[in-house]
């Protein structure tokens, strides 16, 4: 049995070792935690020594085992004195004294022999000792729980529980040793472990005990696997009994069906481990029989915020909402119903949950009755006892649900945005104050997701509509431009209809207006540029430019330098359209004795084009505040777009735009352009 000990007395040592460490860090500094942790730390040097006595047997080694014992059975005593002291008002009671007594006979029971020995009463002064400390151990946890009010009990039970089963199991070794006058080397070598086992009850007192000042906590997730495990082990011990006893009574069919039975008994457990009903079921048991509140808040908050952030790991966020809340009260899944800009309530998103082509309005009965009580609606309940719901008329699609349970609403500040409906829990789950409140919370977070996903789906939608209003704000202006040559055409046609070289002209830009406008309107159709940004020859669309304000007052003067081509990477038809509106804007604030240039300077890798007038110039206050900002305008016909679309078409192919002006003095505009690649 030296190797059983050695394992027995190891285990215990690790098991009180980490017991110690956590009640370490979770201390707080009050007296009854201090104490715990002494006689924890006493208990695991004890099952140290007493392992290490059993591997390598030395007298040296078992009475550094028996003293720690002592110690160890002492400071337990101390921690049951320090629970009890409140309920002696003050005093040293006799339990205290009698303690006391024990320990200082245990220690003398050792030195008499260690010291003096007795051959005709081996070991019985130790043997006695030790009974005694029992005895007096379970008077001692008999005196504790006596003297707790009784609706204080449920935190101290299991530490009572724990000690009282430690002290008879050490009645049963030192009673039946000092009876026979030897030590049963079978209940001595398991000892150790058979005190390790009570760790857990003693902890879960700690979780309920706020006076020990200890910040512990058990996990309901460990408590869960835990019981799984150890329902799943004691249902293979039950199914390898009736497999042995198969074997050994059923002759020459004997083995086959025992390999029978236990193979048939694993796939059945992997059955029942992967169900999800009962695991349900184990959760409730769990909730309700070794917990005082059914959920543990800060691991159901953190799976709750964890379940909604999951929207992108192949669910959609409506999904999520359904299984976080589903989770939360045991069901498998639900369907979510949401407002859309109309005024009705249709389907969302549903998981576990056939499709329903049903829709109720913000203001039927039903919804009203959700946004003001915002009441969980409990369908079971209502149907059996229909007047606590006072004022509610269930709608008739969800009064032919028959899987429908759970109703909750789904409220982001004071509007109703939806709902929820969720099924049938997989086993009998009681909603009592504690799921509604949690349920309750958790809706309002659901909600304020669902809500800010609603609301970036409008601003989305409002944005695509502004983008499409503001290219059409965009064409519309380009066909004014367009629309003002072809008046301009109209106006001098009078004039010069008989004039070849006017008929000519007449010709062309009517043709170029006609294929600007064909432009325009596929832009607009296609919502997008009409033609990628490419290489284009800057000095040719230069050149294009004046040839089509050559009918207009003042002249426009091109000056080139020695360029012969400069290329730049744009769209041919904006970056054309572009310069053409600065050009244009400078030929209205020009009189026809005035002067109006374009200049192009190169500089690699950058090219500027200057347009210079002389007209009635800007103020510095309209450039700085007002030139650049969209539907501000000097002109009276303008619509006051044209600069706003110029700087930002320049700004998206990497170029800037620059003007100085001063009023009667005219205006400069510099429009700077990376040059192509190609070019440089």
């Amino acid at each position: 049995m030296a190797e059983v000990a050695t394992w027995s007395y190891g285990l215990a040592a690790f098991a009180y070792l980490f017991f110690g460490l956590y009640i370490f860090f979770a201390w707080r500094g009050a007296l009854p935690g201090g104490v715990l942790f002494g006689a924890v730390a006493a208990s695991c040097l004890w099952a140290a020594l007493s392992a290490a006595a059993a591997a390598r047997p030395a007298v040296a080694l078992a009475l550094g085992s028996a003293i720690l014992d002592v110690l160890r059975g002492g400071a337990w005593y101390g921690f049951l004195i320090v629970l009890s002291r409140p309920l002696w008002a003050g005093r040293l009671r006799w339990p205290a004294m009698l303690a006391a007594l024990v320990v200082v006979s245990q220690f003398g029971a050792l030195a008499f022999e260690a010291l003096v020995g007795s051959d005709v009463l081996p070991l019985r002064p130790v043997l006695a000792a030790w009974l005694a400390q029992a005895i007096v151990g379970l008077m001692l946890v008999e005196q504790l729980y006596r003297g707790v009010p009784m609706h204080s009990r449920w935190g101290i039970k299991p530490a009572c529980l724990a000690l009282a089963a430690g002290y008879t199991f050490e009645l049963y070794l030192f009673a039946d040793a000092f009876l026979f006058a030897r030590i049963d080397e079978d209940v001595w070598a398991v000892r150790g472990i058979a005190h390790a086992l009570l760790i857990p009850l003693i902890a879960l007192s700690g979780t309920r005990s706020p006076a020990w000042t200890l910040r512990m906590s058990v996990s309901r997730e460990v408590v869960f696997h835990s019981t799984a495990l150890a329902g799943a082990g004691l249902y293979l011990l039950v199914i390898a009994g009736a497999a042995y006893y198969v074997r050994f009574f059923g002759g020459d069919w004997g083995r086959a069906l025992q390999m029978t039975l236990l193979f048939a008994g694993l796939v059945l457990l992997g059955a029942l481990l992967f169900s999800g009903a009962l695991r349900a079921k184990l959760r409730v048991f769990i909730s309700k029989h070794l917990f005082s509140y059914r959920y543990d808040y800060r691991n159901e908050w953190l799976r709750f915020t964890q379940a909604l952030s999951s929207a992108d790991q192949g669910l959609d966020l409506g999904q999520s909402v359904i299984r976080a809340l589903s989770d939360l009260v045991e069901s498998p899944g639900g369907a979510l119903w949401l407002a859309d800009p109309y005024g009705n309530c249709t389907m969302h998103s549903r998981l576990n949950h056939p499709q329903l082509e049903i829709t109720e309005p913000l203001q039927s009965p039903f919804c009203r009755f959700l946004a003001e009580r915002e009441w969980i609606l409990n369908l079971e309940e209502f149907r059996m006892q229909p007047a606590r719901y006072e004022g509610l008329a269930l709608p008739a699609w969800l009064s032919e649900l028959d899987d429908a349970w759970l109703v909750i609403p789904l409220k982001a500040g004071e509007r109703l945005i939806g709902f929820v409906v969720l099924s049938s829990p997989r086993t009998r789950f009681d909603i009592d104050w504690e799921v509604l409140d949690l349920l309750k919370t958790a809706q309002r977070q659901a909600a304020g997701y669902l809500d800010r996903m609603l609301a970036a789906e409008a601003l989305l939608e409002a944005r695509k509509f502004d983008s499409f209003n503001r290219m059409s704000a965009f064409v519309v202006h380009d066909l004014k431009n367009l629309v003002a040559q072809l008046s301009l055409m109209l106006k001098n046609a009078e004039r010069h209809r008989d004039n070849p070289e006017f008929q000519q002209d007449m010709l062309e830009t009517v043709a170029h207006v006609e294929s600007r406008m064909r432009g325009l309107m596929s832009q607009l159709q296609e919502k997008r540029s009409i033609d990628p940004p490419r290489t284009v020859d800057l000095v040719a669309v230069l050149r294009t430019v004046r040839n089509h304000k050559r009918s207009q007052r003042p002249a426009v003067a091109l000056q080139l330098g020695e360029a012969v081509a400069c290329e730049v990477t744009a769209h041919p038809e904006r970056l054309e359209r572009i310069i053409g509106h600065v050009v244009q804007n400078a030929l209205d604030a020009t009189d026809e004795d005035g002067s109006v240039s374009i200049t192009l300077e190169r500089s690699r890798p950058r090219v500027r084009v200057i347009v210079a007038d002389t007209g009635c110039g800007m103020s510095p206050e309209f450039v700085r505040e007002r030139l650049s900002r969209p539907f501000q305008t000097t002109k009276s016909s303008g619509m006051g777009i044209g600069v706003f679309e110029t700087r930002q078409y320049l700004e998206e192919i990497g170029g800037t735009l620059r003007y100085d002006s001063e009023v009667g003095a005219g205006t400069r505009v510099t429009i700077e352009l990376p040059m192509s690649r190609r070019d440089l």
